[in-house]
């Protein structure tokens, strides 16, 4: 018998709960493993997608008032356009956080709708994907026809 086992169990403190993350993530799974490139580019893409989220926050374009009316539209496109990389990229950060969220819970590379195995190729191009290429075909062709 060990000392101190038989000492009541206390749940770890909110900054001991992220030490036991981290340990936790450093002992990866056996699928962890298989996906663990995948795993660096998706951290890295999300960490560069964060510092240009940052850029853009603390260096904004501020809406200027031009005289010509032509100049202003052109402004004003260019700032519509840019809202709408910024929100796509935010849409991609999520599809990020969701997609290490299943690694983390050993479900990465499963088709969500047919739950076979999504083939590494296809994940180490996509690798926010949820489908197989047979099912993403599919909706795809569902999608078509309710238009």
């Amino acid at each position: 018998m060990k000392i101190g086992s038989s000492a009541k169990r206390v749940s770890p403190a909110p900054s001991a709960a992220k030490s036991v993350t981290a340990k936790r993530k450093a002992k990866p799974s056996p699928q962890g493993k298989k996906y663990a490139a995948i795993r660096r580019d998706l951290d890295r893409q999300r960490k560069a997608l964060l510092e240009e989220a940052v850029e853009g926050l603390s260096n904004p374009n501020g809406q200027e008032a031009f005289p010509d009316v032509s100049d202003q539209a052109s402004a004003e496109a260019e700032q519509n356009f840019l809202m709408r990389i910024r929100e796509r990229e935010q849409r991609l950060i999520k599809k990020i956080d969701e997609a290490l969220a299943r690694m983390d819970q050993d479900i990465y590379g499963i088709c969500e709708r047919c739950e076979e195995e999504i083939p590494y190729p296809r994940l180490k191009a996509r690798p926010v994907t949820t489908l197989c290429i047979n099912c993403k075909t599919l909706e795809e062709q569902e999608e078509k026809a309710r238009r």
